[in-house]
């Protein structure tokens, strides 16, 4: 495999990539997406030629990234295999982490290798995302043939990585989801808690984001369960029942999720090793019985 890379695709992860990767000394052959703005932006920053589609892209390239939206992929790699843009030994790369590397197979049928290569990363912008991928962990899934590869890339990009199966991605997904996505809706539920005692939002959110950042730092450094803490955390029932109670009266929607994140929380505790079973059976027949009255 050389340098020479083409990239359809050019939203926030496709200019990254084209960034990062140019900065490296790889030469960016062709880029294109449907937007031509996005293709002459992408282009005017790597020095690359603006393509007038997909499978001039491909045909100019040795590893091709297939940057598109999730529901695009498959399409745009069955278009470019009819009007024979892929060839054998050529690696074909998508960054979804929801799909696999299956959704390549119009490649793989041309003897390209197919790839998938996911980081592990949430991106707001171009910029965010060309800080944020350096340092970032990728998952690998695909041809083993092309792991060495993969491999190259991640490290051009300056991530770490993993290998995983294709009927592993959608729980992969799934993690990803909880911790990145889900974490943004705790948060906003606890936003909306701070309003309903009073403390208007954006007051809030500058409150809470150094207890977010505090916690994260702490579970890089000690783990989990080692950085649980709060009244799960201590067996304290009597605090969570004034929660419960102060919820009922000012904020009732925020009650299913409270006690079904404090159920799971209570397991987190017992692992942890500061409350014993008996005190995890009974916070979380607690706030079980709470969450299926609050659902009728």
């Amino acid at each position: 495999m050389t340098g020479k890379v083409g990239i359809i695709g050019a939203g926030v992860v496709g200019t990254a990539v084209g960034v990062i990767l140019h900065r490296q000394g790889w030469e960016i052959t062709g880029v294109y997406d449907v937007r031509p703005e996005s293709t002459a932006h992408l282009a005017a920053k790597v020095g690359a030629r603006r393509a007038g589609s997909p499978t001039e892209v491909a045909r100019s390239a040795d590893v091709v990234f297939v940057t598109t939206s999730d529901s695009a992929i498959q399409e745009v790699v069955s278009v470019v295999g009819r009007e024979g843009g892929f060839r054998p030994g050529q690696v074909v790369v998508h960054m979804s982490g929801a799909l696999s590397s299956a959704v390549l197979g119009a490649a793989r049928d041309a003897g390209a290798i197919v790839l998938s290569v996911h980081p592990l990363q949430s991106f707001a912008s171009v910029e965010r995302a060309v800080s944020n991928l350096p340092g970032s962990v990728f998952s690998i899934e695909g041809d083993e043939r092309g792991y060495e590869d993969a491999r190259r890339i991640v490290e051009a990009l300056g991530g770490e990585y993993f290998f995983i199966s294709a009927a592993a991605k959608p729980l992969y997904h799934a993690a990803a989801c909880v911790v990145s996505n889900y974490l943004v809706t705790v948060i906003d539920l606890g936003l909306g808690l701070m309003e309903a005692a009073g403390i208007p939002r954006r007051q809030a959110l500058k409150a809470v984001l150094p207890l977010v950042q505090g916690t994260v730092a702490n579970i890089a450094a000690v783990g989990i369960p080692a950085a649980l803490t709060g009244p799960i955390a201590r067996g304290d029932a009597a605090t969570v029942q004034t929660h419960l109670a102060a919820m009922q009266d000012l904020y009732p929607q925020a009650l299913p999720l409270y006690a079904l994140l404090g159920e799971h929380t209570a397991q987190v505790a017992e692992a942890k090793g500061t409350i014993d079973a008996q005190m995890r059976r009974h916070l979380q027949e607690l706030l079980r019985g709470v969450r299926e009255r609050s659902q009728g």
